[in-house]
């Protein structure tokens, strides 16, 4: 038995070992597996698009896609086109300006008479006005025609009368001369500020009237004649009551008014 003592002492010590390496490299493996990993990033799975129709990733890929694809490409030639023709509409429009050189045409109202203007406690006005209009055409080669006329009377917001000239054509630089009668009674109901005004144009007889006029004109250039236009005309106005004319010796000044096409 005491000579066996070496041989077992040797595999004592070598089954010592071999537990002392095993518990070694299990404690290393699971500090590894534990502690945080640093690598290279895996990239996502790429994913794979099946196309119908063409490939190459066209606009018409399937039907709706073609359906699509085919309304810009409808709604492009039509923008183009609109674009198209509004330049050449502005080419048009330059080129006639610079051939005809138009100048605005010019109101004034020459005469004004006022015989009546009285405002009921039923806030029924009764009115008498008569004016004389001026219409310049200062151009060469442009000719207005005057399909409608419509002269309207205001005072302050309120508008107490209306009446229509006959239509006419004027020619080229030509100067005509036009009646306008306002006349009869009507319902008229004038603001705070209004009626203020009023009271003051009775004491002083001289009454401040606005004349409105509505047009409908045509311009003749040449052979070719255009669409219609409605400009609005406006004319400031003080009118003095016909005998208040005599007493204070206010006289009606020629006035030029305003034009907005």
């Amino acid at each position: 038995f005491y000579s066996l003592s070496p041989f077992f002492q040797i595999i004592t010590q070598t089954n010592f070992l071999q537990r002392h390496f095993i518990e070694h490299m299990g404690d290393r493996h699971h500090q590894d597996l534990n502690g945080a990993y640093y690598g290279p990033s895996i990239p996502p799975p790429r994913k794979v698009s099946h196309s119908h129709g063409r490939g190459g990733g066209g606009c018409c890929g399937c039907i709706g896609d073609c359906l699509g694809c085919c309304g810009c490409c409808i709604l492009s030639v039509i923008f183009n086109i609109l674009i198209t023709i509004a330049i050449l509409l502005a080419i048009a429009a330059l080129i006639i300006w610079l051939i005809f050189r138009p100048n605005a045409i010019k109101f004034h109202v020459a005469d004004a008479k006022l015989t009546q203007f009285t405002l009921g406690a039923d806030n029924n006005l009764r009115y008498n006005l008569d004016l004389n209009f001026t219409i310049r055409n200062p151009n060469r080669r442009i000719g207005v025609y005057y399909d409608q006329i419509e002269v309207r009377g205001y005072y302050g917001d309120e508008r107490f009368g209306s009446s229509n000239v006959a239509p006419f054509y004027q020619g080229h630089k030509n100067t005509t001369e036009v009646g306008s009668k306002l006349e009869g009674q009507g319902l008229v109901v004038l603001n705070g500020g209004d009626r203020k005004d009023l009271d003051e144009d009775l004491k002083s007889g001289i009454y401040r009237i606005d004349a409105k006029l509505r047009l409908r004109v045509r311009f003749k250039f040449g052979l070719i004649k255009s669409w219609r236009f409605k400009p609005k005309v406006r004319c400031d106005l003080k009118v003095p009551l016909g005998s208040s004319n005599v007493t204070s010796g206010f006289q009606f000044q020629r006035t030029k008014c305003d034009i907005d096409f």
